[in-house]
């Protein structure tokens, strides 16, 4: 015979203070997992839209970033000749050749931080697609003019359209704000890629080439065509994929520092929980031993004791899923392959939810298997002697 649902519910009731304290600690452990998994599917989302599926982006052969890639003229402007590159009604390739490089910055906190800094030409605003100018208007070819990405302005001193900043020893002025659809470009400070060049001793080549292809399925074959080409040191990849490989490392440390506290934390929640349930079968060991005269059996008793350990976790794991939510959308900044600031906002998802969730029930049965396995092993006359 089992125990109804009911007598499990009124049991926590009374013992409320008690309760709460479990609930508590299995909540801040959720909220702490919840939240540090946003960041890192933050901080992923936020570079895997960076780019465009239909892109290829050629970097130096065995180069992890842009910052550490090479790419002479030369072989740019063969690459950018080649008949898979899709082209404009004039007949331009809509190739966007760039040169990369890293700034410091003040934040509005007074921090000095990297910033990545990258010149490219009128074209990459063809090549990529979803960039948008809010305030102000391009940068002139030629000119030390300079356009500043929106989530940068929001993190950074003194960048507002009008405003001057020294790079290189060289006053560049702010004419735009750039929008990306909230990507890493929006991280990020663009200008003519002739004009940066010099001023950032580039002027022999670049860093990068994106090109926009006719067919996107072209660019494996592009790159094997590239790897058994011995004068071109060079790899070709999609843009989209080659940014969201830019977020391996840092997400997967967020991720491990995630699983590492919700481990450590869980842990301790785990000997809360069954050092509440061990004071909750000490306080009702008469009140066992009178179930165990009235018929109910072992098994009876030590699943109504799990499954009161539960449902107390489970409504620590809601409560904790409920507290991390706030902290959606919320703007944050993470270092990224350029050794430069990627700012991102928290993504609470379904599936982190879902893991919350699922670690505050794995929570409760722990914390309550091994009380609710004593309360079910007392000796009947014991129990109502107590």
């Amino acid at each position: 015979m089992a125990l109804p649902i009911t007598y499990n519910i009124r049991s926590l009731y009374v013992r409320g203070r008690v309760t709460l304290l479990a609930i508590g600690g299995i909540a801040l452990v959720v909220a702490v997992l919840v939240v540090l998994f946003a960041m890192a599917n933050g901080f992923r989302l936020a570079l895997r839209a960076t780019g465009s599926t239909d892109n290829a982006i050629v970097t130096q052969r065995g180069s992890n970033s842009e910052l550490t890639s090479g790419l002479s003229r030369e072989n740019a402007q063969v690459l950018m000749a080649d008949d898979r590159v899709m082209r404009k009604p004039d007949g331009q390739p809509l190739a966007s050749p760039e040169i990369v490089v890293v700034a410091s910055l003040t934040r509005k906190d007074g921090q000095d931080v990297n910033v990545t800094v990258r010149g490219t030409t009128a074209a990459a605003f063809d090549v990529r697609s979803g960039l948008h100018i809010t305030e102000g208007r391009r940068f002139q070819p030629g000119l030390y003019e300079i356009l500043v990405g929106r989530k940068l302005q929001q993190r950074m001193k003194g960048l507002a359209v009008g405003k001057s900043i020294r790079l290189q020893r060289k006053d560049w002025t702010i004419v735009g704000i750039l929008d990306a659809g909230g990507s890493g470009f929006e991280s990020e400070i663009w200008g003519d890629v002739d004009a940066m060049g010099p001023a950032f001793n580039r002027g022999n080549g670049y860093q990068s080439l994106t090109l926009r292809m006719r067919d996107p399925r072209a660019i494996r074959a592009m790159n094997t065509e590239l790897q058994r080409n011995p004068r071109m040191q060079v790899q070709a990849i999609q843009e989209r994929q080659y940014y969201e490989n830019q977020s391996g490392e840092v997400s997967g440390q967020l991720l491990g520092l995630a699983v590492f506290v919700a481990v450590v934390m869980g842990i301790g929640a785990v000997f809360g929980a069954m050092n509440t349930m061990y004071a909750i079968v000490a306080a009702r060991t008469r009140e066992i031993g009178t179930l165990r005269a009235l018929g109910f059996s072992k098994s009876a008793i030590l699943t109504s004791f799990v499954l009161e350990s539960t449902c107390l976790a489970l409504v620590g794991g809601l409560a904790g899923c409920l507290l991390a939510l706030p902290f959606n959308g919320i703007s944050s900044a993470a270092g990224g392959a350029n050794f430069a600031e990627v700012s991102f906002a928290f993504r609470v998802t379904n599936d982190s939810l879902v893991l919350g969730m699922g670690l505050a029930l794995v929570m409760g049965v722990a914390g309550g298997l091994l009380p609710a396995f004593r309360a079910s092993r007392l000796p009947i006359t014991a129990a109502l002697r107590s």
